[in-house]
């Protein structure tokens, strides 16, 4: 079965601001996502993509483009099961009057049990995702040959999920599992289990220099900002 890339999107103006975008329209790149964008086609240029799959999603869209640019040859799918989670009255909301939200918690250490009020719940979510993926796997090796390798791009608790799903994690779990903007996450399906052979990679390790201020344990919901 095939290899799928998954990318984050670049880091956005809702990163930077600290608000839980969801499905908010007119969230775009900042600039340093649009940097981190215009840097894709040169770090995946070795790979022979059969198909480009993405969020509908502004943030999305403007990271592939200059990957699509960069090969126009390839016609990009948008497929919304990929989009990211449905957050309900939290979108738009900054993240630091959310954490004292009794939900968040739950959102923590428990998100199984976690759905978001006029939203979706982070199984839902999971489980829509991991369908995307597996009709996805099936239509590349179609037409493609079961060698493939195609790419989505999508967002950070998408791609966490999609992580989880492959390694046999409960959701409750999944956590503990960190993607920055942009990087690169690489999972070979095969007809037995999945093998992750990559996970969050951004080619940068300025993440892991320590900082006056250490991050704390709670994991940024929808991603985080990435390195500083």
């Amino acid at each position: 079965m095939p290899t799928l890339i998954l990318v984050r999107h670049g880091r956005s103006t809702a990163n930077t601001e600290g608000l839980l975008a969801g499905w908010t329209p007119g969230v775009a790149l900042d600039e340093r996502g649009t940097a981190q964008a215009a840097a894709l086609p040169g770090r995946l240029a070795e790979l022979p993509l059969a198909e480009i799959v993405t969020s509908p999603l502004q943030r999305c869209q403007e990271t592939i483009r200059p990957l699509l640019q960069a090969r126009p040859d390839l016609s990009p799918h948008t497929d919304e099961r990929i989009g990211e989670c449905h957050y309900g009255d939290w979108s738009g909301r900054k993240l630091d009057e959310l954490k004292d939200e009794p939900l968040m918690e739950v959102v923590q250490a428990h998100p199984s049990a976690a759905a978001f009020p006029g939203g979706e719940s982070m199984r839902a979510m999971q489980t829509r995702a991991a369908e995307a993926v597996r009709e996805w796997n099936a239509r590349v090796e179609r037409d493609h040959g079961a060698d493939a390798v195609y790419l989505m791009c999508s967002h950070g608790d998408i791609i966490k999920s999609l992580v989880a799903d492959a390694l046999g994690l409960h959701l409750d779990l999944f956590q503990r599992i960190s993607v920055e903007p942009c990087s690169i996450t690489a999972i070979r399906y095969t007809r037995l289990r999945p093998f992750l052979v990559r996970l969050g990679d951004t080619g940068d390790f300025t993440s892991l220099v320590p900082r006056e201020e250490p991050p704390g344990g709670e994991a940024p919901v929808g991603g985080g900002a990435g390195a500083p």
